[in-house]
């Protein structure tokens, strides 16, 4: 888990808007979204939106200021990454095309407000005594701490609304890998929110308030909160650790690499066919939950620890060099050292850009912490990245002794919201004629 390639392990500005009139029907008539398209003004009181993705330094990464939520790339992605993840994985429960585009445009408008730092619709109080706020209320007073959303759409989704035609060739089934024992509770669905912030509360109360939104019309299937990010794309920053204490990401993709992001990240026009057009500009993600057999790491020796990894676990310097960032010697690593296996030097090149977190969800009821790494991966193509990665990981990588992937998603993240006028999978479902 210290490679690219490695699948292992301002103040709130408050309610927004003018206060609710007294009359009832006020909201029915406007939505809870049409009292806040003024971002601007909700937002001045709270941070400066900084740029996105290879504009944000490793000082603007620690500002806790607001990440610009339009883009031709999704935010969250390429992002600097924060400290925090709520990754949410939800269910259509409607058979009505219309009714969720307009939910995507609903959550499109609550996602471009709490990633500026502001409330949803009317906020959390002051409005209608009779009715429920439009905002849960837990992230007034926080800054917007560098909260981007991200959204997904997963293989069942494409099953609903005659979409089955624009189904990429590229977001496929995951084969079955040697060794995984994936819980059903915790595969699949139809789309995914990926919230990462640097305070745990701004990235909980964005789900929650998404999945508050679209409640009737979407169910959370399953979620996993993470801690402690295990890799980086601000290279110049100090490389992370995982639970096992070994750096990882050491060989990440930079933000600020726009030509390898574009090589090996984002969707090119000419990917695919023509119906899957809509993807240009967007990637393929892969989460995988995996779980540490932490209690038998911990009695590991240190020595086999490393020979494990390919790394000193101190300076995380590859076997035979002295600093963490050395070009590693493969054949000077075991045959079967993760980093040997996982490096792109030994996979003609294959490179994915990782967004993992922690976890620790309490114990198994063995007295065993159920912990572990809570996976995400970026890629242009998942046959191309992901899948012939893990193959090979799977097979014979030394540190299958220690891990097991219970957990399992993949999706097809559309491209960014341009502007105030777009929305969230636009490229995909556009308008009903």
């Amino acid at each position: 888990m210290t490679e690219t390639t490695t699948p292992g392990p301002a103040e709130s500005a408050g309610p927004a808007g003018p206060a609710a009139e007294s009359t009832p029907s006020r909201r029915r008539l406007i939505g809870w979204g049409g009292a806040g398209l003024a971002l601007g003004a909700a937002a001045a009181g709270t941070a400066v939106a900084l740029g996105r993705d290879d504009e944000l330094g490793p000082a603007a990464a620690e500002s806790g200021a607001a990440v610009a939520f339009h883009g031709t790339h999704q935010a969250g992605i390429a992002t600097p990454v924060q400290d925090r993840l709520h990754f949410a994985v939800f269910d259509v429960k409607t058979d009505d095309r219309a009714e969720f585009v307009e939910l995507l445009k609903d959550w499109t408008k609550a996602a471009r407000r709490m990633t500026a730092g502001a409330t949803v619709g009317e906020g959390a109080y002051g409005g209608l005594a009779e009715a429920p706020p439009d905002d849960t209320g837990e992230a007034l007073g926080l800054k917007p701490s560098r909260l981007t959303l991200t959204i997904g759409f997963g293989p069942s989704f494409f099953d609903r609304f005659g979409l089955g035609g624009q189904r990429p060739d590229a977001l496929v089934d995951l084969p079955k890998f040697p060794g995984e024992n994936l819980d059903k509770s915790r595969t699949g669905g139809d789309l995914c929110v990926q919230a990462c912030a640097d305070d745990p509360q701004v990235a909980v109360h964005a789900i929650r308030n998404l999945a508050r939104i679209g409640f009737g019309k979407v169910a959370v299937r399953w979620s996993q909160l993470g801690f402690g990010k295990t890799s980086s794309t601000t290279p110049d920053a100090q490389t992370p650790r995982n639970l096992m204490g070994f750096k990882d990401g050491t060989r990440n993709i930079a933000g600020t690499e726009t030509d390898r992001l574009k090589r090996f990240v984002w969707v090119g026009e000419g990917d695919g066919d023509a119906d899957s057009a809509w993807m240009a500009g967007g990637s393929y993600l892969v989460a995988r939950r995996i779980r540490m057999n932490i209690e038998v790491w911990d009695r590991t020796s240190l020595q086999e620890q490393e020979d494990v990894f390919g790394r000193d676990k101190g300076e995380g310097a590859p076997v035979g060099k002295a600093k963490e960032h050395d070009k590693p010697f493969l054949k000077a690593m075991k045959p079967d050292a993760h980093v040997r296996l996982a490096h792109p030097d030994s996979n003609d090149g294959v490179t994915i850009l990782r967004r993992g977190y922690s976890f620790t969800d309490g114990t198994d009821g063995l007295g065993r912490l159920d912990a572990g790494l809570f996976f995400l991966a970026y890629q242009r193509d998942v046959r191309t990245g992901f899948i012939p990665l893990q193959r090979r990981l799977s097979a014979t990588d030394a540190l299958n002794e220690y891990i097991q992937h219970v957990g399992s998603a993949v999706f097809a993240v559309p491209p960014g919201v341009r502007d105030a006028d777009d929305w969230w999978g636009r490229t995909l479902l556009g308008e009903e004629a």
